[in-house]
């Protein structure tokens, strides 16, 4: 028997999708997201029969998927409600800006720790054999570094996003600062994390799309669950622009603006997580 020919394909130097023609006629397809998320690949049958997903990781990988998936996505879920929570307390609350900021902080620890799970599920994703063989999980890893591969360096520009808004998090408990110094503490690291946000957003989208140009994949449940949190995040990036203070008025620019779309894209990213939570082997 001869060896399979394999095509890869991907967006620029990044390859997202592996299409194996094996000898005796089968086709099989290992997609990026498809196989990190539920452990499977892709396979057609010799003479052209219908293209099946079939689970091919192993008990161990099937476990670790399943966990991190629900780490993840409940995180996300409780992150996004409490920040949706603390604009809405912003919006009509008593005006004690404590009490919102305690609410945003609970919930960036949520987010930092959806941020980091989803990087733990790129490192611990099960890998693809050669000539399409099931799927090999290796051993746990907390921390690894794998810039060519498109899923670890979205999910990193996420979870260095969530970092940054810790930061803007922890900065807003702070009392008595000039208009300068609000903006370059608080609101600074707020639109830089929106800013990573949305390059995860559109990294994501890319290993689905298997392309940099945008794409619509309205059957699959992996791209809907991209499209409502980058929704989620060009929300965030309105907010934050909205709630940048006028040096000459010492007000921010739309407090509604701000509230409404923090509270709109907080929700997204709680739908987003429910999402994902049905994204799993």
């Amino acid at each position: 028997m001869g060896q399979p020919e394999q095509r890869a394909e991907g967006a620029g130097p990044f390859t997202t999708r592996l299409t194996w023609h094996r000898p005796e006629g089968t086709t099989v397809v290992w997609d990026s997201r498809l196989a990190r998320r539920r452990g499977a690949l892709s396979v057609r049958g010799p003479g052209g029969d219908a293209l099946t997903t079939a689970p091919t990781a192993d008990a161990e990988a099937f476990r670790r998927l399943r966990r991190l998936n629900a780490l993840a996505s409940g995180a996300f879920v409780i992150g996004g409600a409490l920040f949706a929570l603390g604009a809405a307390i912003a919006q009509f609350g008593s005006g004690d800006p404590v009490e919102s900021a305690s609410v945003y902080f609970a919930g960036g620890l949520f987010f930092n720790t959806g941020g980091y799970t989803s990087l733990l599920q790129v490192l611990n994703a099960p890998r693809h054999g050669e000539g399409g063989a099931p799927l090999v999980t290796a051993g746990w890893r907390w921390w690894g570094y794998e810039p060519m591969r498109l899923d670890w360096l979205s999910t990193f520009v996420l979870f260095v996003g969530t970092l940054v808004f810790g930061v803007n998090l922890l900065d807003s408990f702070l009392q008595g600062l000039t208009v300068r110094q609000a903006n370059r503490l608080i609101w600074t690291p707020d639109v830089v994390g929106c800013v990573l946000f949305l390059v995860s957003g559109h990294l994501a989208f890319a290993e689905i799309c298997h392309r940099f140009r945008p794409c619509v994949r309205s059957r699959s449940l992996g791209w809907w669950v991209v499209a409502v949190n980058q929704f989620g995040s060009v929300l965030f990036m309105i907010s934050a622009l909205a709630a940048f203070t006028r040096p000459a008025t010492g007000s921010p620019v739309n407090t509604d603006i701000a509230n409404w779309g923090t509270l709109s894209g907080a929700l997204c990213f709680s739908f987003g997580g429910i999402l994902q939570a049905c994204e799993r082997p």
